[in-house]
């Protein structure tokens, strides 16, 4: 099933209806299963609505499974109303069981996308290096650096500029942070600016150029993309830095 039905609409549905299916379902065996039981069948349903789509899915299965919990399987039966302790208890249990796994769930999935986009991240960062160690040209790490700061920071373009420092845009700093002047830009708010923002190669203690990067409005590049811009930036440095000094070598 495509992913955006599965943690769309849908995921809410199934996270409604699931529990009053297998209460449909445990409703014969009623007399002969503890209500325990039946509580620890329904976190079990829940756990797959939290995993299965999102959140919000999860806390509606949890709340869905508590109320149909009360209505079939505590007396009196069939109204919402509970005369036993215990199984208030249980119900309690059930909801604050269900509501947990559902932040549990949604955590393990964020967790999960971080790990995919470090791996990817990793990935391009040893693309440039390796680049960086075999071109024979220093052109291509560069050309293939700035094809790679498009994707990376959903640019809507990029250049290089070789050895110039015109003007005063916003520089893009070692540690992810944007600076325009004297001040600090606030990227995870704003994005990128408007204006061209620079990210310089340096290697070796000399100025190489710089990559001018051309925003997308409204999109905000998370810190740790702009690092890995910063480390990809300093691949196309190491292979510049290589070529300068075989020329210095040859004079």
């Amino acid at each position: 099933m495509p992913d955006y039905l599965v943690r769309g609409p849908t995921a809410v549905i199934a996270a409604l209806v699931a529990p009053l299916a297998v209460c449909a379902v445990l409703l014969p065996f009623r007399s002969n299963l503890a209500n325990t039981s039946v509580a620890l069948i329904l976190v079990v349903v829940v756990v797959a609505a939290a995993a299965l789509g999102h959140r919000l899915a999860g806390v509606l299965a949890a709340v869905s499974a508590a109320v149909w919990f009360d209505f079939f399987f505590t007396v009196p039966y069939q109204r919402l109303t509970i005369t036993s302790s215990a199984d208030i208890t249980t119900a309690i249990v059930l909801l604050i069981v269900g509501l947990a796994v559902s932040q549990l769930a949604a955590r393990a999935r964020r967790l999960k996308v971080v790990t995919i986009t470090d791996a990817e991240y990793l990935a391009q960062i040893h693309h440039a290096a390796h680049l960086a160690e075999t071109a024979t040209s220093p052109d291509a790490v560069v050309e293939c650096v700035r094809v790679q700061l498009v994707s990376l920071l959903h640019l809507q373009g990029c250049r290089f500029e070789y050895g110039t420092l015109i003007g005063h845009s916003p520089r893009l700093q070692d540690d992810g942070s944007v600076t325009w002047g004297h001040r600090t830009w606030d990227v995870d708010r704003l994005g990128l600016p408007a204006q061209d923002t620079e990210l310089r190669v340096v290697a070796g203690g000399h100025y190489h150029g710089r990559f001018l990067l051309k925003t997308t409005p409204g999109h905000l590049p998370p810190l740790q993309a702009r690092l890995v811009a910063v480390t990809l930036a300093d691949q196309a440095g190491a292979a510049l830095q290589t070529t300068w000094k075989n020329a210095k070598a040859t004079q």
